[in-house]
């Protein structure tokens, strides 16, 4: 009993230690240490580890933030003011939860806040991302104007509507962005028009599903591209069906005699003995049959060269069982009963029919446009 007990106490003094921020202090990782003692203080005031461990690292801590703060605006390094906005931020956090602590506060009554040093910071960090911009963007390549487009974005974030940043953002985004016309074929066949146009506008909306305006990919359909006046795009998407047959059905007969042998159980007075149950089952099956293909074509728009072909095949299969019997019941299993019990059905809808086998092309199609225009995103 003495053994477990002293266990016990062991785990409770380690598990305090632990989370008062003890060894944290210890390794020299100042803020943890910080942030694990106030958090004791919060739900034990007068927990003596976590006073001590504020008492005694909260000044290392800030002597430690101010050394390395020193240490990054003297250095050369690209964006050192986004270096020292995190430090001082963090510097700050520790001082809300401070304040925000009753037990922690009277130990530290006047936390250390970085204030117009803060917005220095930001004002020199803004003036970085923006320069870097503007530097990348004097290359004009597509990949230098994704760079410039995220410095500025960047920018804009750490000080909203700084000088021409919206401008510049604009600029990058446009010369950075792919555009991309996908021109679809229309059908010559009336009776399928509007099952062919829904199929063109699935792929159109899983490709902005995928590649929306603010991504470096964007799709256009013509009337969006002749609205938009965009003459010169960088790929033109090319899909056409190639061959489709919709409807054809297959009705087949099957006649069987089935049959089952049940035995009656024993009884005081009689013997166990079998019954022989028998019936003639008719199994009718409709189907209904349609297949197709589709070609799709990525062209290069500045040389009219063909970059990519592909042949995207498509099936569906419109099944209906039902059956007849004359004889026992008895005789039937579970699957043929059932059977027995549903109908000829009419035929879909040729129009369904059509939608439903260019499902899997569909697939095959956004499948493959997402992975080849991924990589310029």
């Amino acid at each position: 009993m003495k053994n477990i007990l002293g266990f016990l106490l062991t785990v409770i003094v380690f598990t305090t230690s632990c989370s008062s921020g003890k060894k944290a202090l210890e390794k020299g990782d100042y803020y943890s240490a910080m942030e694990k003692a106030v958090s004791r203080l919060q739900s034990s005031p007068n927990n003596s580890n976590a006073t001590r461990v504020l008492q005694d690292g909260y000044q290392q801590a800030l002597d430690w933030s101010q050394n390395e703060l020193d240490q990054i605006l003297s250095g050369s390094n690209s964006f050192k003011w986004e270096e020292a906005i995190n430090i001082m931020t963090q510097v700050n956090a520790l001082a809300d939860k401070i304040n925000a602590t009753p037990a922690a506060r009277k130990i530290i009554r006047n936390p250390k806040r970085y204030t117009s040093e803060l917005d220095l910071a930001y004002d020199k960090a803004t003036e970085e991302r923006y320069n870097a911009g503007l530097y990348n963007l004097k290359a004009h390549t597509r990949e230098s104007a994704r760079i410039a487009y995220n410095h500025f974005l960047k920018a804009n974030s750490f000080t909203p509507g700084y000088k021409d940043v919206a401008e510049q953002l604009a600029i990058s985004k446009k010369l950075a962005t792919v555009t991309v016309i996908l021109e679809t074929i229309p059908l010559n066949t009336i009776k399928y028009k509007l099952s062919s146009e829904f199929f063109y506008n699935e792929i159109y909306n899983a490709m902005n599903k995928r590649f929306p305006r603010a991504s470096f990919v964007n799709f256009y359909s013509l009337d969006e591209a002749e609205k938009a006046k965009l003459k010169h795009p960088d790929f033109v998407v090319r899909v056409e069906f190639y061959d489709f047959t919709v409807g054809n059905t297959e009705h087949t007969e099957v006649e069987e005699m089935v049959k089952r042998k049940v035995e009656i159980p024993a009884t005081d007075s009689t013997r166990a003995k079998h019954i022989n149950y028998e019936a003639k089952l008719k199994t009718y099956t409709d189907k209904v049959i349609s297949e197709g293909s589709v070609n799709m074509k990525i062209i290069d728009f500045n040389n009219n060269k063909v970059i990519r072909k592909r042949h995207f095949p498509g099936s569906f299969v419109w099944i209906n069982d039902y059956a007849i019997y004359v004889g026992d019941i008895e005789a039937l299993n579970n699957k043929q009963l059932e059977l027995t019990k549903r109908k000829a059905l009419p035929l879909p809808p040729k129009q369904d029919l059509f939608i439903e086998f260019t499902k899997p092309i569909h697939s095959q199609i956004t499948q493959n446009l997402r992975s080849f225009f991924s990589s310029y995103d």
